[in-house]
């Protein structure tokens, strides 16, 4: 396998549960399980965007199928003895070595935010050995944090890097193994972000969760659309009372609707197809079929569309929504 498809091929086994991807590991020749093992031995974190893309060039599949979101070590060597059995020894071994052996190897669970504070100050051309022995992801995560002109600098060094004597390899790897030496023997827990703040304020009164969005417009206009994109779901829409629905339908085009419920649970379904007309209805159970298989990412563009449409109502005080919430009972 190529570099990229074996990547790929590893973040697609580390998505997976583990017996299932010991399933299909147990499928391919003894080596190919080596070089596959010794790639998710190196993932470390699998960013969401990757994990996504790769999933949906492999199959159309549901995400709750898909558990784990890291590579490593320890899930190399549990797949390869699920996968190999008794035969397991000799390629745990060879994984292991190869992986002891990589410059730089002790960076795989260091988070790239972490990674960036040591590395700030030092000279671009240091930064630039760094990042040319770290996953592209990581990689691109650090440069991202780096000053612009310094992501110049450094991308420029790395282009033009051909070979690197061992000994300087050595030299760097050192001296940044012992300054990051009181965070290598820490594990640490991601919390907080905008979806936690969007969590927060769905269970948050109305009156709350409205002057905080509305002062932090004025700071930052874009984190608040992008809190309020997490905040309300496109299958939060089945829990509307009946006058929001209707109030929904009356601004959504059937066509827009056809495509939005390709994976839409049944509630849903029957949420919107019970709120119209038996003709309507009729109309829409149509255009669905005839729409046939569909992109995965343009059900969840268009899904977001009609998301932005429900939160314009509500701006409008045109309809009420209760995310994360049944509906109030009226006595």
């Amino acid at each position: 396998m190529a570099a990229p498809e074996l990547r790929k091929a590893a973040v697609l086994l580390a998505s997976l549960p583990e017996e299932e991807a010991a399933q299909l590991l147990s499928k391919l020749h003894p080596k190919q399980v080596e070089l596959v093992s010794i790639e998710i031995a190196r993932l470390g974190h699998i960013a969401g965007d990757e994990q996504s893309t790769t999933i949906r060039e492999f199959a159309e599949v549901n995400p709750q199928a898909f558990g784990s979101s890291a590579g490593g070590l320890d899930l190399a060597k549990s797949l390869v003895e699920k996968a190999l059995g008794k035969n397991a020894n000799s390629t745990l071994e060879n994984v292991r070595q190869q992986i002891e052996a990589l410059p730089f190897a002790f960076l795989q669970k260091i988070d790239a935010t972490h990674l960036l504070t040591f590395i700030m100050d030092e000279h671009p051309q240091t930064i630039a050995l760094i990042l040319s022995h770290l996953a592209p992801q990581k990689a691109a995560q650090v440069i991202a944090g780096l000053p612009s002109e310094r992501q110049l600098s450094v991308v420029r060094r790395i282009a033009r890097m051909g070979q690197t004597s061992p000994e300087i390899i050595q030299e760097v790897e050192r001296g940044l193994e012992h300054r990051m030496s009181s965070i290598t023997s820490q594990s640490f827990e991601t919390a907080g972000g905008v979806e936690a703040v969007a969590e927060i304020l769905n269970v948050a009164d109305r009156a709350t969760e409205r002057g905080l969005l509305e002062n932090l417009a004025q700071e930052d206009p874009d984190l608040v659309e992008e809190i309020r994109r997490r905040m309300f779901v496109f299958e939060d829409i089945a829990k509307f009372a009946v006058k929001d629905i209707q109030t929904v339908l009356k601004n959504v085009e059937n066509s827009q609707w056809a495509l939005a419920l390709k994976t839409a649970s049944d509630e849903l379904k029957q949420k919107v197809l019970g709120n119209m007309s038996t003709r309507a209805g009729e109309m829409l159970k149509e255009e669905m079929d005839y729409l046939g298989p569909v992109k995965r990412s343009a059900v969840e563009q268009m899904q977001q569309q009609i998301v932005d449409v429900v939160r314009r109502l509500e701006d409008a005080g045109e309809i009420t929504v209760n995310a994360g919430e049944e509906v109030e009972e009226l006595v």
